[in-house]
């Protein structure tokens, strides 16, 4: 299963919130590149990067750090935050960028989501982002009107065969994934997840490990590891 270290970015600097607040912020990094080449010693095959300033404007703001991170470290990217047009999916791509990550458009225009996998396939990630089982947009500030699994659902009758699953209320708080709903979507859909939020400590990923029969192909990782709960190599060795 795929141990995923998640950097996000703001101002140029890594950071991470609590529960999605911006206002709830703390700084770890005033240099995303040295971050980056660091999940890379320690073993990552996937960086999971985020724009924050992205995904509360609608565009992309911080992908100078994202050219740099690409062309110094040499690891594949999983990218997201206010990628909103083909446009941008098609320059990101062309940038180097592994895969684009899907929020707000996704949940928000059907439309765009069915002409961006024709045209772009498994290139392109949808992040089903929820709190009490309502999808939230715009930075995870508004609500989308649909639920986790009915969004689930419209994913895979598009086509999809994997998303990923954020439980906003788990995000940055340490205190465990929400194995419950992963267990649920899993079950109801048949999609493979890579679940998001919360994980805090080594149990928590063997707990998500032993989901990996029923589809969970990977976690993505944050504050655990900027906090030094566990090191990614720690984490690596469960698999």
């Amino acid at each position: 299963m795929l141990i995923i270290p998640a950097i996000d970015l703001r101002n140029a600097k890594v950071v991470r919130l609590f529960q999605g607040n911006f206002k709830q912020e703390k700084i770890y990094s005033s240099d995303p590149v040295k971050v980056a080449k660091h999940w890379a010693r320690q073993g990552a095959k996937l960086l999971h990067i985020v724009d924050l300033d992205g995904a509360s404007s609608g565009s992309p703001k911080n992908l100078n750090v994202l050219k740099e991170i690409i062309n110094q470290v040499g690891l594949g990217i999983e990218f997201g935050g206010g990628v909103r047009s083909m446009a941008m999916i098609s320059e990101l791509l062309d940038l180097g960028v592994e895969r684009v990550i899907l929020g707000t458009k996704a949940a928000s225009d059907a439309e765009f989501l069915k002409k961006a996998w024709k045209k772009f396939g498994e290139k392109i990630i949808v992040s089903i982002d929820a709190k009490s089982d309502k999808v939230l947009t715009q930075g995870w500030n508004q609500s989308a009107a649909k639920t986790t699994l009915a969004f689930a659902k419209e994913l895979k009758k598009i086509g999809f065969k994997q998303l990923i699953y954020t439980d906003i209320s788990k995000d940055g708080t340490l205190r465990g994934p929400n194995i419950l709903g992963i267990k649920k979507l899993l079950k109801e859909t048949g999609l493979n997840v890579i679940a998001s939020g919360g994980a805090g400590n080594l149990k928590d990923l063997v707990n998500l490990i032993k989901l990996k029969k029923q589809g969970v192909v990977g976690v993505i990782v944050g504050k655990a590891l900027y906090e030094g709960k566990f090191t990614l190599t720690e984490a690596l060795k469960l698999n």
